[in-house]
């Protein structure tokens, strides 16, 4: 059972993954973050979300790749740079693993739905928005519009 006084800085940290997702975080960066060390905070974090920190960060990384294929005309190796993965054997392997399809089955199958998608070449020009909703920071505050994926669909 992880101590309430630990939740915050539990959060600092999980909030630093929610943010800069595409950065190459390890268990050291994170664990600094909520000032504990990585094997406390690998404990504590297991047992106050349910996930190892890394496993929550492959997560985050996967559902934000999901949006990027769904929504903007990306290769997958496009995408899979943009959410932080360096090698697209792994990122290809986790995403089927976790949504149970290969990313190109689940681009194509979203592509056939006929919805509008964001040129690449937007993207690239103007970034993406961390997480629908956010600034950047982590902060709930109106995200600019045009400023990425979240702001364009």
């Amino acid at each position: 059972m992880t101590a309430p006084a630990v939740v915050p800085q539990l959060r600092r940290a999980r909030d630093l993954a929610d943010r800069r997702y595409a950065e190459p975080l390890d268990l050291d960066a994170l664990a600094a973050e909520a000032c504990m060390s990585k094997y406390h905070f690998a404990r504590s974090f297991a047992d106050t979300y349910g996930d190892t920190p890394m496993r929550y960060l492959t997560r985050r990384r996967i559902e934000r790749a999901q949006d990027l294929l769904r929504a903007a005309n990306l290769t997958v190796t496009e995408v899979c740079m943009m959410v932080g993965f360096s090698s697209l054997g792994s990122f290809s392997s986790r995403f089927r693993d976790l949504v149970g399809e290969t990313p190109t089955q689940y681009r194509d199958r979203w592509a056939a739905t006929g919805g509008p998608r964001i040129p690449g070449c937007f993207l690239f020009m103007r970034g993406v928005d961390p997480w629908p909703g956010t600034d950047g920071r982590g902060d709930a505050r109106e995200a600019t519009a045009g400023a990425g994926v979240a702001a364009a669909v």
